[in-house]
């Protein structure tokens, strides 16, 4: 699903944390301004599935907490398409109807979703991809973590880790997200990219339909019983996948487990770091990009224009670079970071781990 029109990352060394600005100002400049100068506006916030437990525990109340504090008289419009193309085009129409002027999405299907986009902006509606994005019809604006460089990052220190216990005998499993999700495919380059530039052999690869963990189960099961001990790593591309892998592996009676990676730094895959069942995950906390996105929806909504630090498949767009966890820094990115409480994470049997560590 590679599209050749992608624009150059052009990321910044860091965190691109602002695009300075306050969002409710009344002129039509990229300036900031007081929320009580804000437009009054209906803001559509599309999300593509529950398989991820992400956005409605994260994303959903994050983003509407920012609009309610950059813009109190604005209304966001709520809806998740339960990995339904279908449903979440249904729900783009209803929003439309409903008149909104700013559609914020996380699209089911990123080829599918071009339509959807063209709607929204022949309609007059400021359209704002999210997470994943729609590399056929450029978007108003595009706010994600980097998708690339988080495959990247985990297949790097899986390989790593394999290289400093010196075991090179067997491959790896490659689980990746959807193959309709234009930004699971990205990740999947980047993993991939990794991996080869290593001497860890790829034995199969596999595209997760709609993310989900199950379906990953199932499939890392028959190569289980294809490759067995040959399996000395599984580069999972999200947290979900990477838990029905290994509850493939712990059903095999594989011991010890070998090395999974994950990304989403869900509470689920916090604990197996902790409980030493999965190797890592990726923190991209999801504050950022659901304020930075509501940030951009209510600029968008006042006609002001938002400040790009990269353009991605001809969108203006914001990324951000997130942080690899293991077991050695989960201390202080999730739990020093503030990202989870202990009393969130340290129950029943992961307890004795965070003693270990020293979370309390």
């Amino acid at each position: 699903m590679k599209k050749s029109t992608r624009g150059a990352l052009g990321l910044s060394a860091a965190l691109v944390l602002a695009v300075g600005m306050a969002a409710c100002g009344g002129g039509g400049d990229s300036g900031g301004g007081s929320s009580s100068g804000a437009a009054a506006g209906k803001i559509a916030f599309l999300m593509p599935d529950r398989a991820s437990t992400r956005y409605e525990q994260q994303d959903s109340p994050l983003f509407k907490a920012k609009v309610e504090e950059l813009c109190p008289d604005c209304e966001v419009l709520y809806q998740n398409a339960d990995g339904d193309a279908n449903k979440q085009q249904q729900q783009a129409n209803a929003m439309i109807t409903q008149g909104v002027k700013v559609l914020v999405l996380d699209a089911v299907d990123s080829t599918a979703a071009a339509s959807l986009v063209s709607t929204a902006k022949g309609q007059g509606i400021k359209v704002v991809t999210y997470d994943r994005p729609v590399p056929d019809t450029p978007a108003d604006f595009y706010v994600s973590f980097d998708n690339k460089k988080i495959g990247s990052l985990i297949a790097e220190d899986l390989v790593k880790h394999l290289d400093s216990t010196g075991d090179t005998t067997g491959g790896l499993l490659m689980v990746n997200g959807s193959p309709t999700d234009r930004a699971a495919q990205l990740i999947k380059e980047g993993a991939t990219e990794a991996v080869k530039a290593s001497q860890h052999p790829v034995l199969a690869s596999y595209d997760t339909p709609e993310w989900q963990p199950a379906k990953a189960q199932d499939w890392v099961a028959g190569q289980i019983t294809q490759y067995g001990d040959k399996i000395t790593g599984i580069v999972a591309a999200n947290d979900g996948t990477a838990g029905g892998s290994i509850a493939a592996l712990k059903a095999a009676g594989v011991t010890p487990i070998p090395p999974v990676t994950g990304n989403d730094a869900e509470i689920a895959a916090i604990q197996r770091i902790i409980g030493e069942s999965q190797y890592n995950t990726i923190s991209k906390p999801i504050k950022i990009v659901a304020e930075k996105a509501a940030e951009v929806s209510v600029q968008l909504l006042n006609n002001q224009t938002p400040t790009p630090d990269a353009t991605l498949f001809d969108t203006p767009s914001a990324l951000f670079v997130p942080t690899v966890v293991t077991r050695e820094n989960v201390k202080e990115v999730i739990f020093d970071g503030g990202i989870y409480k202990p009393s969130e994470v340290c129950t029943g049997e992961y307890a004795k781990g965070c003693d270990e560590l020293g979370i309390k």
